[in-house]
């Protein structure tokens, strides 16, 4: 993840490599040089009752590798099995190409940026279980 910059709003919390940091008072920028640091914005966090359906849960998944709860080399193949369940459901252009950044981020390791581009489905994914249910 090297030359990731974090834009952290006041009283905002990120996880780092396990440790919950606190920002001050006031906006600030972090740039995360370490190649690989495990980085997860809380407010951005799903919580074990969300993850109710299929694009949260593959999130989720990659969640717990940023947080440390779960091991890399043990979730990666859930995850990209995860992304290419995604994929026979997500058949539009742009969703695709967001689930091909994802793969490409997971294969290589960086959990952060797939969970990222992950995040983008999940506004489409409520479209989808709304128009399904309606």
């Amino acid at each position: 993840m090297s030359g990731l910059v974090l834009k952290l709003g006041p009283k905002e919390r990120v996880l780092v490599n396990g440790a919950v940091i606190e920002n001050g008072d006031r906006r600030a920028r972090l740039s995360i040089v370490t190649p690989n640091a495990h980085i997860l914005r809380l407010r951005d966090a799903i919580h074990p009752e969300e993850v109710t359906t299929p694009v949260r849960r593959v999130c989720y998944i990659a969640q717990l590798v940023l947080s440390g709860d779960a091991d890399l080399d043990e979730a990666k193949p859930q995850i990209l099995r995860g992304m290419e369940q995604l994929s026979q459901v997500f058949t539009d252009p742009d969703s695709r190409a967001q689930l091909g950044r994802a793969t490409e981020f997971m294969v290589e390791g960086q959990v952060y940026q797939a969970l990222k581009a992950l995040r983008t489905l999940l506004p489409r994914e409520e479209r989808l279980l709304a128009a399904a249910a309606g």
